[in-house]
């Protein structure tokens, strides 16, 4: 899901009834129990919230145009996670579009009302499509995916890295967190996809990211070796032409 900003709080709206987790907590919680995020702190809202009134401002309706090429260039291979899948498009795409390869998908997110979404949608897809394509969606916290108890071999990121704080030491930096928390579930020998919001150019996004953060992350030290970065283009609900971006594509060693 690509986070662009936050959305007013909900008002009235009911929650919906609390699927499988792997990161249960309190029901009363709208944290279900795990830590904030820095955006959620800021906010005071869960990104659940920001499915309560209507698409959020990256839901668009359909995968991204970048992941679709990614698809149709056969990049996806193996066990493929969607770490913050939102509503599940790319996902979907993902399964539907490479079902001749066999692939089991599985997309995650913490916000429960994304998934239910993502969940109606898998449903009307395999009412019309006797395949039986392999995607599934699950609550999971994205710092800590080990607890998903598996490994893929490609894994998907589509505008998540970009809402995490690099700011702080061990803990308190959310993005080694998650880097980290990414090569828990990444087999050796896999491929990470980064697609987030870039610096270059007019009209970024409201975390842009520089492509010496993106290597800084995943370095070697860490258990990765970027091998490509390019410019490209994320969709949103609010830009005809799309926020600059950039697609990174990374590998497990």
């Amino acid at each position: 899901m690509c986070k662009l900003k936050p959305r007013t709080k909900p008002r009235g709206n009911k929650m919906p009834q609390q699927s499988r987790t792997f990161s249960d907590g309190p029901i009363n919680d709208p944290f279900g129990g795990r830590r904030p995020t820095s955006h959620e702190q800021m906010t005071g809202l869960p990104w659940d919230a920001s499915y309560h009134n209507g698409a959020a401002p990256w839901d668009i309706g359909e995968p991204q145009p970048a992941i679709v090429r990614l698809a149709s260039a056969r990049g996806f291979a193996g066990a493929v996670l969607d770490a913050g899948c939102g509503t599940g498009e790319n996902a979907l795409h993902i399964a539907y579009h490479s079902a001749s390869q066999g692939l089991s998908v599985l997309g995650v997110d913490v916000a429960e009302t994304a998934l239910a979404i993502a969940r109606e949608k898998a449903n009307a897809k395999a009412n019309h499509d006797a395949r039986g394509i392999g995607v599934e969606f699950a609550a999971a916290d994205a710092f800590e995916l080990q607890r998903l108890g598996r490994t893929f071999q490609t894994v998907l990121d589509c505008g998540l890295f970009h809402s995490f704080d690099c700011n702080g030491n061990g803990d308190d930096n959310e993005r080694q967190r998650y880097v980290a928390s990414l090569a828990s579930v990444t087999e050796h020998g896999g491929t990470l996809y980064v697609l987030c919001f870039s610096d270059d150019g007019p009209e970024t996004g409201p975390h842009p990211i520089r492509q010496e953060e993106l290597r800084a992350a995943f370095k070697p030290s860490t258990g990765w070796n970027v091998a490509a970065i390019e410019p490209d283009r994320i969709q949103t609900r609010f830009h005809g032409h799309g926020i600059p971006a950039w697609l990174a594509t990374i590998k497990r060693i």
